[in-house]
């Protein structure tokens, strides 16, 4: 599925994931390593890559991720790679399911373990 993203579109995703990653307020090893991966297999550009690197030290702007934004046809892969993202450092705390569950209502899918 990441290989049928446009370029925009693996952007989008990578700056949600780093949403994710900043939910409790600071990046754990675990979930920077899990960026690194991604970047990896999304195969991003020298300049995407360190515009992820920017969002791992600083969180993404609000306005960047905007579920509406999210293409219909992937809004699956976004919230399974949600999902791995805040799942990635072995613990989901409150905001993070939070979060989670919100963008999962907000893209209208069923909610986790269903």
């Amino acid at each position: 599925m990441l290989s049928q993203l446009s370029k925009t579109d693996r952007m989008l995703l990578l700056e949600f994931v780093c949403a994710f990653a900043w939910a409790d307020l600071q990046v754990q090893r675990e979930e920077r390593s899990f960026v690194r991966k991604l970047v990896k297999r999304l195969e991003l550009s020298p300049e995407e890559a360190a515009q992820v690197s920017q969002w791992l030290e600083l969180p993404p702007r609000p306005e960047g991720v905007d579920p509406n934004r999210i293409p219909r046809k992937h809004r699956q892969l976004f919230l399974e790679t949600a999902r791995e993202m805040i799942a990635a450092d072995g613990v989901v705390d409150e905001a993070e399911a939070e979060g989670f569950a919100l963008l999962e209502q907000l893209l209208g899918a069923e909610p986790m373990g269903q």
